[in-house]
């Protein structure tokens, strides 16, 4: 099992470089940084996670800046978005963004997805609440066109280029770990579908564990291999008993929730963490 560490970053937070230079220093295989471009005063969306939405929604910086940021101060650990938003973002930047950053980091992206929850936010962009998961599907296969050819050209119902060059292309072939948030049973079938892993909020949805069984029997209908398409379970706390679980049920990382503030109280949750990944090992 992998282990990782996820932190909204802002201005009053420990600086994203730093953050994954400690978190590399412990023996975390990996840092995930989310993303919003904004929220809305209008606030009519509820958010998932409880009544009030956190300070931090609204103060977090863009994750590809702050993954370029630690790609250049660590080595090893690897760099992912938990979750970037690609139905508010223009596939042949995301594009080009994704393949700069495995660029930079020598091939250590983990390009997390997700459809999103605030409908005012995706409306700021032109996005439609109701379509979006299509949309995100054709931008992934539009992305997945630019990494892999030299003059790729794509036609959807709702994402459309004429042939075109473009460079970067990722380290990673042919592509960086596409990764799909969600729950269950509609994130996990879109797993299935068109990505390289599952990543569901642990305590989100009920029992998360109990879905793992049932989304490995999706992939055998799907003819995939629960190897191709490992579980990522985000944000839960670094208790040894629910790793264990967690570990026994199937999951293949687990990613711990770091709150978003200076560094000498986060560096205190690191070792926390850290100390129950080697407990649990």
């Amino acid at each position: 099992m992998q282990f990782g560490i996820t932190m909204f970053p802002t201005d009053y937070a420990i600086p994203p470089h730093e953050l994954a230079m400690e978190t590399e220093a412990r023996g975390f295989e990996s840092v995930w940084f989310p993303e919003h471009s904004h929220i809305p005063t209008s606030r009519r969306s509820p958010w998932p996670g409880g009544p009030e939405l956190p300070k931090w929604y609204y103060d977090t910086y863009d994750p590809f800046v702050a993954m370029g940021a630690a790609a250049v101060a660590t080595k090893t650990i690897k760099l992912g978005t938990g979750v970037c938003l690609v139905v508010q973002r223009d596939p042949i930047h995301t594009a080009k963004e994704v393949s700069t950053v495995d660029r930079l980091s020598n091939g250590r992206v983990l390009f997390g997805i997700g459809g999103g929850w605030n409908a005012e936010e995706m409306a700021d962009h032109g996005t439609d609440f109701k379509t979006r998961f299509k949309l995100m599907r054709e931008r992934i296969e539009a992305m997945k066109e630019i990494w892999a050819r030299s003059k790729p050209k794509y036609s959807g119902d709702m994402v459309k280029f004429d042939e075109m060059m473009m460079w970067p292309k990722p380290v990673q072939k042919p592509h960086p770990p596409i990764i799909v948030g969600g729950g269950f049973p509609h994130g996990a079938k879109r797993a299935v579908a068109y990505a390289d892993g599952w990543m569901p909020i642990g305590g989100r949805g009920g029992d998360t564990l109990g879905m793992i069984k049932p989304f490995h029997e999706m992939l055998k209908q799907a003819g995939r291999k629960p190897e191709d398409v490992p579980v990522t379970l985000f944000g839960i706390r670094p208790n040894v008993d629910e790793i264990k679980r967690a570990q026994e049920a199937g999951v293949a990382r687990i990613v711990f929730g770091v709150p978003p503030e200076a560094k000498d109280k986060v560096l205190p949750v690191l070792d926390a963490g850290a100390a129950a990944m080697r407990a649990a090992a």
